[in-house]
């Protein structure tokens, strides 16, 4: 179960319908829950997962979100923001930092992009942009695995 645990993205954002990435890695090793339930991890996710596991590579459940190639970040627009702490209390990671009545900022680095921020903010002060690729954190996309070596056979 902690290897499952760890092939996941740890966004905490319950997309997957868990509470978090423990709990699903739980379900998964119970055989509750199927490898395809995590938008933020995407193809390379269940790739992963299927190739530890020793099972079949299964299509993402588009119900659950979309993947995005280029991982997100939360920014607050101060200057609409009203203080209100909904976007503080709905944050997994705790990624946001204000007080009642104040201006809120998001942590950058902190900030999973799991996107539970933006239904409770009553002013729509919230916007998703995709993080700064540096040479530090790009990476090249995983190739696609020739038929009969998908389980390292």
């Amino acid at each position: 179960m902690d290897q499952i645990d760890a092939l996941l993205p740890q966004t905490q954002c319950g997309q997957c319908t868990y509470a978090g990435c423990r709990p699903y890695a739980e379900a998964i090793a119970n055989g509750e829950a199927p490898i395809n339930q995590c938008p933020p991890g995407g193809a390379v996710t269940i790739a992963a997962l299927a190739n530890l596991l020793e099972v079949e590579v299964l299509e993402a459940n588009a119900e659950l979100g979309e993947h995005h190639d280029i991982p997100l970040v939360a920014l607050i627009d101060e200057q609409t923001c009203i203080g209100c702490t909904l976007c503080i209390q709905a944050c997994p990671v705790d990624a946001i930092l204000g007080s009642a009545k104040h201006m809120h900022t998001v942590i950058a680095d902190e900030c999973t992009g799991c996107e539970l921020c933006l239904p409770p903010c009553p002013v729509d002060c919230i916007d998703m942009i995709p993080t700064r690729q540096t040479i530090d954190d790009w990476k090249w996309a995983a190739p696609d695995t020739p038929p009969g070596l998908a389980h390292g056979h």
